[in-house]
Parts: C-alpha cells; structure tokens; sequence
C-alpha cells in the first residue's frame, strides 16, 4: 500500500509536469506545413546524405586499404573490414543508386548513378583525391562540380 502522504506528492508532481508542458506547448508557435520565405532551400535529400556517406566511407576504406597494402584495392569486395566499409556496402545496388566502381590499383573513381534523375537525387562522382563532384540530371564525371568537403576529406 503507497501511504497518502506518497501518494499527494507523487500527484502533486505530475500536475506540476503537466502545467509546465501545456505552458511550454501553448507559448512556442505551431507547426507549419509549407516552409518560410526565408527557410524556402529545404538542404540535401536522404538519398543525397546516404549517397555522400557513401562515398566518404569508400574513400577512408581505401585510404586504409593503401596505407596497409601500397595500392588502392580493385573491387569493392576487397575494402570489406577496412575502416567502416561492410560486406553489404560491396553491393552495388544501393537502393536509390547503382555504383560503378572502376581501380587499376594506382588510382581509383566511383560513381553513384541515381535510379531516378531527379531534384533529391543527383548523380555523385569520387576519385582518390576524395573530392567528391555532383551533376543534376546526368552522370556526374571528374569535370562535375564539387560539393563541401567533410572535415574528414580535408585532413589529407
């Protein structure tokens, strides 16, 4: 049995959460379904975020793959267990994009083709050099424009 004294305070808390959220809820504005004015560039897709993690994953792979080995792997299958890359990420089949992924073992690139050309999916292009390029509405090549390098890129 919870004594009544237990009992009050432990109520007596909840209403006071319960004030405290219904002052907070009634104060902030409320949700609005189209964007601000100010706020109209909604910023890079999922799709867009998964694909650049990608390829910054490809490309710490095989930086560790070449300071292990002297070489950059030739497949995908080989950068399996370095750095973060996993079995599943040798797939080329990545969901909203295909990968093609070309090494001779002193340089390497790796595109990300998009299923759908469209404004959430641009196609991604990435070479050793770790820059990663981007193109709207067709395959992006060397010549494509770069997108912000990560902290991690600009280490090298």
């Amino acid at each position: 049995m919870v004594s009544k004294r237990v009992f009050k305070s432990v109520l007596a808390a909840l209403l006071m959460l319960w004030l405290a959220t219904s002052a907070v809820a009634q104060n902030s504005p409320a949700p609005t379904a189209e964007p601000s004015e100010a706020n109209a560039s909604p910023g890079p897709s999922r799709a867009e975020i998964v694909a650049k993690g990608y390829l910054r994953t490809l490309w710490a792979a095989q930086e560790d793959y070449h300071k292990k080995d002297g070489h950059y792997a030739t497949s995908l299958r080989a950068l399996v267990g370095h750095g973060s890359f996993t079995k599943r990420m040798a797939q080329t089949d990545r969901r909203d994009y295909t990968v093609q992924f070309r090494s001779d073992g002193s340089k390497y690139s790796a595109e990300l083709i998009p299923k759908q050309f469209d404004s959430e999916h641009p196609a991604f292009y990435m070479d050793q050099s770790g820059a990663v390029r981007s193109e709207q509405g067709k395959e992006a090549t060397s010549e494509s424009s770069e997108v912000q390098k990560s902290s991690r890129q600009s280490r090298k």
